[in-house]
């Protein structure tokens, strides 16, 4: 064991004492104590965060007490710590996981990683099954799953700098076993273009009718799906990392413990298998989780983002099989979402997605669709399944056109699923132990991304086209064919006809509009 990581080991055993004092948990066995939980054929790395945050700031400790904001925050849960050897053959292998990866993504073997050894898709899948490496051919490009399990959320997303000067970034990839670069600046990309591709296509399409792929970016944090053709022209390119060994990972075993609690027996992790049936702010997610008390267990917890992605299913999506991105075992809450159409929610994790400047943002995962504003009208624009940042309480200022380039969608308020093992550890105050950065020269000339007004930035003309736009997408009327005002079960569709009999609180056979589902602050 490297001195880094027995130090974290020893400083969690050291303060588990405490710990458990404040929460009144019970203690866990050694074994959980030192992160050497038993392997799972799907073992969640842990996020690497170790810092806490508020709805606003990087935090000196960490909230120690039940209702402070805050409280039961990824940082002060410690599962299994990333742990990779390097084989000194090209590949590293990740000692939790047992898969196996190329350490470089030097495709052209020129002995630098730039835009030319960026690939189509067709062309990574192709690269991967004719490689001959370390002695192995049987390389595959990563799912979408397994190349999320080499996140670290002690990265900081640079997204939107545009000033000339020397700036230090910390991936969100292990640069000092992996080989990790930027967007080639050089060939005239943008400092963020650092997106690996998956094997995960999206089942359904984004930008309406775009073929698909889920990716990880590892500069700025986040799974996206990318159309495959670029809007520049030609097919959209990516860097490649391949891996192999270990077929079983991302594969689920879900077991439904008829208590309103589903266990995942790949991973370990038991589930609320309802979510909270409203959306809420962070803070109010962490406190929810860490006060329900459900199937005779009170040691919830807001699950961290990995964990939640581990039960994204993505071979499924609202637009082909009218269901949210996630196993039918699980109940989930149906939404109207910012383009008044009925979807499915996003949930919240524990996780801060910091940045440069602050941690006000948390990062949440998309069951339903990922949407953004592009030409005045809400479409998919990431897929069910992508995984979002946005700040973690609202702050008074809307986006009704969205934000960004691909006019994302702001939500102030998620729904949340809650979580419990035996293995992970809470720490009251966890060592901040930060990896090293990389430094990067910008010359001013990249655009900030940050393109798209707030609403109090907007003219009246514009606020009153959206105000009519929505008014005349009006769900409920248009569903309402003999005007009665209410909805019979005979007019509903989608998954309000699904859920009609949850729905229907008060059991008349009819949904009114404060019974139907909530639309999401944007």
């Amino acid at each position: 064991m490297k001195k880094t990581e027995f130090k974290r080991a020893f400083l969690r055993i050291s303060k588990l004492t405490a710990a458990l004092a404040i929460t009144g948990m019970t203690a866990f066995s050694t074994v959980a104590a030192t992160n050497q939980s038993p392997q799972y054929s799907y073992s969640i790395v842990d996020t690497n965060q170790s810092v806490c945050t508020d709805a606003q700031n990087v935090l000196d400790e960490c909230p120690t007490e039940k209702g402070k904001t805050g409280f039961g925050q990824d940082a002060q849960y410690q599962g299994r710590a990333p742990s990779y050897t390097r084989n000194n053959d090209g590949t590293v292998t990740d000692n939790h996981t047992g898969l196996i990866w190329a350490q470089t993504t030097d495709t052209n073997g020129d002995g630098k990683i730039t835009a030319a050894d960026k690939m189509t898709y067709d062309e990574a899948v192709a690269y991967a099954s004719n490689l001959q490496l370390a002695g192995h051919s049987d390389w595959r490009v990563p799912t979408i799953k397994e190349l999320y399990s080499l996140m670290m959320f002690d990265g900081e997303d640079p997204s939107g700098l545009n000033g000339a000067g020397t700036y230090s970034i910390r991936p969100f990839l292990d640069h000092e076993y992996f080989g990790f670069e930027s967007g080639d600046l050089s060939a005239g990309e943008r400092l963020i273009d650092s997106q690996y591709v998956s094997s995960t296509k999206y089942v359904s399409t984004t930008m309406n009718g775009d073929e698909t792929v889920f990716g990880v970016n590892f500069i700025d944090g986040r799974i996206k799906g990318y159309g495959m053709k670029s809007p520049h022209g030609g097919e959209k390119t990516f860097y490649v990392m391949v891996v192999r060994g270990n077929t079983d990972y991302g594969i689920n075993d879900f077991s439904n413990n008829n208590n309103g609690t589903v266990t995942d027996n790949a991973t370990g992790l038991t589930w609320q298998q309802a979510d909270s049936g409203a959306g809420m702010d962070w803070p109010a997610a962490l406190e929810y989780c860490e006060n329900l008390e459900l199937a005779g267990n009170s040691n919830w917890r807001l699950p961290n983002i990995k964990e939640l992605q581990s039960i994204v299913d993505y071979t499924k999506s609202p637009g082909t099989t009218n269901s949210a991105a996630i196993d039918n075992v699980f109940e989930v809450t149906p939404i109207f979402n910012e383009g008044e159409t009925l979807d499915y929610p996003s949930y919240w994790s524990s996780t801060t997605h910091q940045n440069l400047k602050n941690g006000k943002n948390a990062a949440y995962m998309a069951f339903g669709r990922s949407l953004g504003n592009m030409n005045g009208e809400w479409v998919d624009v990431h897929g069910a399944g992508a995984q979002r940042s946005d700040p973690k309480v609202y702050e008074g200022i809307d986006y009704p056109q969205g934000h960004g380039p691909q006019g994302d969608a702001i939500r102030y308020s998620n729904n949340v699923r809650c979580v419990t093992d035996n293995a992970t550890v809470f720490v009251a105050q966890p060592e901040a132990i930060e990896r090293s950065t990389k430094q990067y020269i910008l010359n001013g000339s990249e655009a900030s991304i940050d393109s798209h007004k707030p609403r109090n930035q907007q003219d009246s003309k514009t606020k009153d086209r959206q105000e009519g736009q929505r008014q005349g997408h009006d769900p409920f009327t248009q569903m309402d064919t003999n005007n009665d005002g209410k909805l019979s079960r005979d007019e509903v569709r989608g998954p309000l006809k699904r859920d009609f009999d949850k729905l229907d609180t008060n059991r008349d056979g009819y949904l009114t509009r404060n019974e139907l589902p909530q639309r999401p602050r944007k």
